[in-house]
């Protein structure tokens, strides 16, 4: 993600005055003060998702902010904005709605209608993903999205957990993703969101049926990741899991060029070679760190690395971590 402001890299008297440049351009124009004693604390990160979805990962300390009427008047981009909190205590009141949230929780909001925000925080800065995007891009009339603005939407269970983990990895990997994968990654996270509001709005039927099926492999994904360290996690076990047969569970892998097993094997693979060259893990057995993850036989754990990786598992280890006295 590209910095646009840090407030580390300003005199105090300019910090202010940067923030709110930053914010408006990036974001949309507010009123703000802030709450604690001292100077401002503040820092955006940025990324940009295909040619008008935009990321933005905040830290700030405690604030509050106002989007007025005049303000809108001014210039109203016609955007949803969606919050996810990470750290600190957020409020929000918009269209008569007041809602008070926590680490975990999302709320989406509305840069047409006045809102008012609050950021507290003991310690530290309060930190959150803000993602926006153009109204028009939701498959929901405005009067449906209406009745969800200010209103808390988990981000601990079901598709919400699945959102909230995504936004996070793409915080975190943004800076590894070409131009190509930031226009790919813009569907899945529209694809994302917009299933998170069908759920609270109980129109999934409303999807369209690529965007049901991206989500499915999605949620399918994250059980299979979730469940690595099972030995009988084969496709039956998805399939039951999911409530649907073999046969439409491997049509569904196909769309996305890729099998059950395959899925399966690649993420185990992905997960013992992180952990082999992990120095914190270097006193854990190679043959523990394949049980970890599913292989509970050595032999097979040993045949399965070699094929994908060149060389047995212990041998990676030593390669990745030549003086540390790895236990084989």
């Amino acid at each position: 993600m590209e910095t646009l402001f840090d407030s580390d890299e300003l005199m105090a008297a300019e910090r202010a005055d940067g923030w709110a440049e930053t914010t408006s351009r990036s974001l949309v124009p507010t009123e703000f003060r802030f709450l604690d004693e001292g100077p401002l604390r503040a820092r955006l990160r940025a990324v940009s998702l295909g040619d008008d979805v935009q990321l933005s990962a905040l830290a700030y300390s405690s604030l509050s902010s106002r989007r007025t009427p005049a303000l809108i008047r001014r210039s109203d981009p016609e955007l949803y904005q969606l919050a996810l909190v990470e750290r600190g205590r957020q409020g929000l009141e918009q269209c008569g709605r007041s809602v008070s949230l926590e680490s975990g929780d999302m709320v989406l909001y509305d840069s047409s209608h006045p809102f008012e925000a609050t950021v507290a925080t003991d310690t530290g800065l309060a930190d959150s993903l803000v993602l926006q995007f153009p109204k028009r891009r939701l498959p929901f009339r405005d009067t449906h999205v209406s009745r969800l603005l200010a209103v808390p939407l988990s981000g601990r269970t079901g598709v919400g957990l699945l959102l909230a983990r995504f936004l996070t990895g793409l915080s975190e990997e943004a800076a590894r993703c070409t131009p190509q994968d930031a226009t790919r990654l813009e569907t899945t996270t529209l694809d994302l969101v917009s299933a998170v509001l069908a759920h609270h709005l109980d129109r999934e039927r409303v999807l369209p049926r690529e965007s049901q099926q991206h989500v499915l492999f999605l949620r399918i994904g994250s059980f299979i990741r979730s469940h690595l360290g099972t030995e009988d996690l084969t496709p039956a076990h998805v399939a039951r899991a999911h409530q649907m047969s073999v046969r439409a569970l491997h049509r569904l892998f196909a769309q996305h060029d890729t099998t059950v097993a395959g899925y399966i094997r690649q993420a185990r693979l992905e997960h013992c070679r992180r952990d082999l060259a992990a120095p914190h893990l270097s006193h854990l057995p190679v043959h523990a760190i394949g049980a970890r993850w599913g292989y509970l036989r050595p032999a097979a754990f040993n045949r399965v690395f070699r094929t994908a990786y060149g060389v047995p598992p212990g041998e990676y280890r030593d390669l990745a971590l030549p003086s540390s006295g790895t236990h084989r």
